[in-house]
């Protein structure tokens, strides 16, 4: 593989203008194409095989009013009554103008329906719509907002809440302006050369608007998540940047050896870029495995990173040794002011020093750096799976007050009320409607029920049963589940009535529950291929097998890092959280399969360049010494630029993205840090030989060959043992005197 891409590069970077004309043909083709079909996102969170799906599927085939979208209009006086004749007439002439908004279907009126607290000074009323939430938009939400809004003239507070409210804050941030300007930062510094910097970045951008193109195109056919398109550009921009660092650091290398332009892109991509190719498989296949979840959305989360993944490799094995081929003369002009040569020889000489220690006490590193990891991956033992409410919202906005004003004048439970949906073929389900409701009323836990509405057929009823705690509290789970097992199959023995517990609450629930059932499959898989790539690609079973570990073990401290955060509530006003919130039942397996993906870029980085050194000089200490100064400062640059484009999601307003921000950038760190710079190389030294260990008969068996191969002959001879003296002249960042 390494012979074919250094082949492909060397034909990329001869053919420079070539290149570049099929790419920008490439692009316009899909952006011409895009146009034309207009491609548009959609949330489907449909969840087969769970009782709330089927309570849904079954409301819409019964009920369609009630299986549409809806939101709830709080209406609040913080004196007085809201049955005063003026602010009445100013609710009821408030409510018919929303009845008139466009797709609005129903509006109840909660004065003449009862929903009014007992000290009449707070009362909802439900707007009901023709489709689902997932198929309106924002603009839906501000035109009832600001209907109602104009309450405020006759004294009445109007707040919106309820799934509709979920659209309040989709708007666009600057989190990928963000984490590109703080890239652009450390690139100066890692390169100390403009152009050097602008490659990546060009390079990650370009990849990002192709992948984005091709996610518009998938989104034309199918349904598609509004959140993949951030998920694509946070994944995206920090692998493409990453994957560009990787090859351009080989190339300015080669350069300095005095390789031709043309020769050094091929050394780079036979070297650095089997690397990329092998690394960036192993994301795919990790994000892939998101369909597992069995969530048609999660999955197409998974596919859409996939795809800006995809194009970040391509273009990085093409595009980029084609620009190397036209700027490479010029990689290390128009250099930055007070970062020069010193700097980087400077750089150099502390990565030397810091592999030169942690190959001299390899157990004093092994034995820190695991009581770090497992001091961090605590707390992830007591990790609560759950689903942020809109009680965990900003206090600014209209459906965090609605949410509050509804547990202050109701109580909790009312902003997650349990839909009981009853059916019983071919009869009058009455009676035993009637029988189920009572029982129902009277479970520990049940705060009030709403009265049956019965379908014109009769056959099928349903009402609201409103819990005494919050949406998110363990206890409403509990109650669900008490419903289920206990309550209704009392309440309906002997009879033909079928009883299913549905609505927004129960339908997180059953998420969280199969959530926990496939993460440990989408763990076991996502291992195990891993595994079986690695010992292809490194022919060796205890290296697979060690980066397995570590892999997990930093995924385990992430999980740990945002429990810490999110669930206990340390330092969460840092990141902006009013209230602790549980873990989200679907960002577990999300983070894993993006953290596992993402730390084997460093790990294969890493690797590649100890195997490298360890094929020349058969040194099994000397090796991993050079090869981690060689990779010390490029791995700290690219982790320095994922963990930045990742902070900068924490600023989003959504906790749910703050959660998965933090714990990415989070995972990165801890795996850039502790794990490739301490654990890795620690271990690599303990093993010795044994690391590169393969029995002849599944050497036979094993398909391919080695990942890499040597880039250029040996430029100084490398000490068979240790202590490492000075700075080897592979550093990244070194030149020539």
């Amino acid at each position: 593989m390494s012979r074919f891409l250094s082949s492909l590069a060397r034909s990329c970077a001869r053919h420079p203008w070539r290149t570049v004309a099929v790419w920008l043909v490439v692009l316009v083709a899909l952006f011409s194409y895009a146009g034309k079909l207009d491609g548009q996102y959609v949330d489907d969170f449909r969840l087969p095989g769970s009782d709330a799906q089927a309570a849904a599927d079954l409301l819409g085939d019964s009920f369609p009013v009630q299986a549409g979208g809806s939101a709830t209009v709080v209406l609040a006086v913080e004196d007085g009554s809201l049955r005063d004749a003026a602010a009445a007439a100013a609710i009821h002439e408030t409510l018919d103008e929303v009845a008139g908004l466009d797709h609005v279907v129903a509006v109840s009126d909660p004065l003449a329906a009862g929903m009014v607290s007992p000290d009449d000074r707070i009362a909802y009323a439900t707007v009901r719509y023709d489709r689902d939430v997932s198929e309106l938009g924002k603009a839906d939400f501000d035109r009832l907002h600001g209907t109602v809004a104009t309450l405020a003239r006759d004294g009445v507070q109007a707040e919106v809440g309820g799934p509709l409210a979920g659209w309040e804050q989709a708007t666009e941030t600057s989190s990928e302006q963000i984490g590109l300007l703080v890239a652009v930062v450390v690139l100066l510094f890692a390169f100390g050369s403009v152009i050097a910097m602008l490659l990546p970045i060009g390079m990650a951008l370009f990849a990002l608007v192709v992948g984005e193109t091709l996610i518009l195109i998938v989104a034309a056919a199918t349904h598609v998540p509004t959140s993949a398109s951030s998920l694509a550009a946070m994944i995206g921009l920090g692998v493409g940047i990453d994957y560009s660092l990787f090859i351009v650091t080989r190339f300015r290398e080669a350069r300095r050896d005095g390789t031709p332009v043309v020769g050094s892109a091929a050394v780079a991509s036979g070297t650095a870029g089997t690397a990329v190719l092998f690394a960036g498989t192993v994301v795919i296949i990790a994000i892939s495995g998101l369909w597992i979840s069995g969530i048609w959305a999660v999955g197409m989360l998974g596919l859409a990173a996939a795809i800006v993944v995809a194009t970040s490799i391509v273009s990085a094995l093409t595009l980029l040794p084609a620009l190397l081929g036209l700027l490479g003369r010029w990689i290390d002009r128009l250099r930055v002011p007070f970062v020069g040569r010193s700097r980087e020889r400077g750089h150099a000489t502390s990565s030397a020093r810091w592999a030169h220690t942690v190959t001299r006490h390899p157990v004093t590193a092994a034995v820190a750096g695991t009581a770090v990891l497992m001091v961090l991956a605590a707390p992830v033992l007591s990790m609560r799976l759950g689903q942020a409410d809109q009680g965990t919202q900003p206090l600014q906005t209209s459906q965090r007050q609605a949410y509050d004003l509804l547990a202050e004048g109701f109580g909790p439970g009312f902003n997650g009320p349990l839909l009981v949906v009853a059916s019983e073929p071919n009869s009058h389900a009455g009676p035993q409607v009637n029988a189920l409701h009572a029982a129902i009323a009277t479970t520990p836990g049940v705060a009030a029920v709403t009265d049956p509405v019965v379908n014109p057929d009769g056959d099928v009823a349903v009402f609201e049963a409103m819990p005494t705690t919050a949406p998110q509290d363990a206890a409403t789970a509990t109650l669900v589940h008490r419903l289920r097992t206990d309550v209704l199959p009392a309440a309906t023995a002997g009879s033909d009535v079928e009883v299913l517990v549905g609505g927004t609450t129960a339908g997180f629930v059953d998420l969280d529950h199969q959530m926990a059932q496939r993460l440990p499959i989408l763990i076991g898989a996502v291992v195990l291929l891993a595994f079986v790539l690695l010992m292809v690609a490194f022919r060796s079973i205890l290296v697979p097998l060690k980066a397995a570990i570590m892999n997990l073990l930093s995924v385990a401290a992430a999980y740990g890092v945002i429990v810490a955060v999110f669930q206990w509530g340390w330092g969460r006003d840092i990141v902006g959280l009013s209230d602790t919130v549980p873990i989200v039942s679907w960002v577990p397996m999300l983070l894993f399969a993006i953290l596992f993906g993402l730390s084997m870029d460093y790990e294969v980085f890493l690797l590649s360049r100890i195997r490298e050194e360890y094929g020349r000089t058969g040194d099994p200490r000397g090796s991993v010494a050079n090869g981690l100064a060689a990779t010390a400062r490029v791995i700290t640059a690219a982790a320095l630029i994922m963990i930045a484009v990742f902070l900068a999601f924490v600023g989003n307003p959504e906790p749910v993205t703050k959660m998965v921000g933090l714990g990415l950038a989070a995972a990165v760190l801890i795996d850039a840090t502790l794990v490739r710079m301490l654990l890795v190389p620690s271990l690599m030294v303990l093993m010795g030989r044994a690391n590169w260990w393969l029995p002849r008969w599944l050497d036979r068996v094993l398909p391919g060959e080695r990942l890499e191969v040597p880039a250029t002959p040996p430029r100084v001879p490398v000490p068979p043992a240790p202590p490492v003296t000075g700075a080897p002249r592979e550093l990244v960042g070194t030149r020539d005197r």
